[in-house]
């Protein structure tokens, strides 16, 4: 399995939770043992589903555009170089409140499964 991936070769999707992501690392795919790291893009004005994630711990890294981050009961405005922590069985969402996508790289361990995603 390949250990390196190039991004203009990476097919994007939609999880779950509404967002649009290009899996730059994943296990079911590359070398990559026990995390994932994806590239999420949230359009302007729309938002993710509100969801949660039943054993994946999560880490945030916001790369471009505006938003807001609901995580459990609090929310606060996210901004390039602004990284989250989202413990396993956290509620969570991102809303886009910027004219730009705003791009997130999420970085999972254990690796992203549509399985252990739950929709709230």
């Amino acid at each position: 399995m390949p250990t390196r991936t190039e991004y203009g070769k990476i097919v994007p999707y939609t999880t779950k939770d509404g967002s649009v992501i290009r899996e730059l690392m994943h296990p079911g795919i590359h070398g990559s043992k026990e995390q994932s790291l994806a590239e999420a893009l949230v359009p302007p004005d729309t938002s993710t589903l509100r969801h949660r994630h039943l054993r994946s711990e999560e880490l945030y890294h916001v790369v471009s555009g505006a938003g807001a981050m609901v995580l459990g009961d609090e929310e606060f405005i996210i901004k390039p170089r602004d990284t989250v922590c989202i413990p396993p069985g956290t509620p969570h969402m991102l809303r886009n409140t910027g004219q730009v996508p705003l791009k997130v790289l999420c970085c999972c361990s254990p690796p992203y499964s549509h399985t252990d995603t739950e929709l709230l």
